[in-house]
This record gives structure tokens, C-alpha cells and sequence, in this order.
């Protein structure tokens, strides 16, 4: 089977992390992959955080679980947070980063990284803790917050697939 194919068949979340860095060398190349991902009119809207800084990934998670009124890790230990921003001025900036984000997981399986979306990141930045972040990384503008990808190395084998649902491809 072709290997883009693969990966894409076998991705899955992972929820559980070693506690050991990503590689910079890796992270650069999923990085990258992020940034070829598709935008509405190629526009580029979207910008990419990456953190690694334990202490900033620490106040993200406990901003994120603050969001659902917990304090458990939403983001599993992972050393690596990506967040994905974009700019509210394009149409279609939700899908935008939508796309960057599933750009970025694809990119951190094929890499031999484990990952997993995280939400909440609306809420996060909308929040005066969240703005003063942006603020400090030089970030400006009217930027929302799509979404989270923790990365790492797993901790465990991936799960299995679930089954697909059966009529999920409508043929005309």
C-alpha cells in the first residue's frame, strides 16, 4: 500500500507520553509539514505555537482543564504542545486551521510521533490570561484559537481502529 495511504489509515490518538522531548530535528520537519497544509484562497491565515517550554505547557493545560471547571492534564503529559491560531479575517479561518491541525497530526505520525487534538483552545485564548499570552509571543491581531496538538513519543502501542460506520460513503 502506498505509504501516505498507510499513515493515514493507521493514525491514531494517543493519550499516554514518554517523558522525553521531541526531537528538534522531527519537530522542525512537522512543523513544516504544517505550514504546506491547505488554506481557503492560500491566504496562510493560520499561525503555529510551538511549545516546549515545561512551564508554559504546564499553565496551557491548566488553562485548558480550567475551561471544563477540572484540573486533570488534558493534554497527557505530552512534552510538545502545538497551538494552532487564526486570523478571523478570512472566511474560512476555522477550516483553515482545521486543516492545519489534521496536516500537523498526519505529519507526526508519519514522523514516528504520537499525537492528539486538544480543544478548548477558543475559550483559552479568549481569556484575559490567554490574550496576555499572545501578547507576550507576538501575536497580533484578531486571532482565535482553533485548536491543540500534543506531541510526543507514546508510551504505548496505538490502539485499534474502531470499525467504520457502515453508509459512510455515499456514492451518486
Amino acid at each position: 500500500m502506498n505509504e501516505t495511504l498507510n499513515n493515514l489509515k493507521t493514525r491514531r490518538s494517543i493519550r499516554s507520553f514518554l517523558p522525553k522531548q521531541v526531537d528538534k530535528a522531527i519537530l522542525e520537519q512537522v512543523l513544516e509539514a504544517g505550514t504546506y497544509a491547505p488554506t481557503g484562497g492560500g491566504q496562510q491565515v493560520p499561525v503555529i505555537v510551538a511549545v516546549q517550554d515545561e512551564a508554559t505547557v504546564k499553565q496551557l493545560s491548566r488553562m485548558n482543564a480550567a475551561v471544563n471547571g477540572n484540573k486533570s492534564d488534558p493534554f497527557y503529559g505530552a512534552p510538545t504542545v502545538l497551538v494552532v491560531l487564526a486570523e478571523r479575517s478570512r472566511g474560512t479561518f476555522l477550516l483553515d486551521g482545521a486543516a492545519v491541525i489534521t496536516t500537523l497530526l498526519n505529519a507526526a505520525h508519519a514522523s514516528g510521533l504520537g499525537s492528539c487534538w486538544i480543544h478548548r483552545a477558543k475559550e483559552m485564548f479568549e481569556s484575559d490570561e490567554g490574550m496576555a499570552l499572545l501578547r507576550q509571543w507576538g501575536i497580533e491581531g484578531d486571532f482565535e484559537g482553533i485548536g491543540q496538538v500534543v506531541l510526543g513519543y507514546p508510551a504505548a502501542p496505538a490502539p485499534e481502529p474502531a470499525a467504520r460506520k457502515e453508509n459512510y460513503i455515499v456514492r451518486v
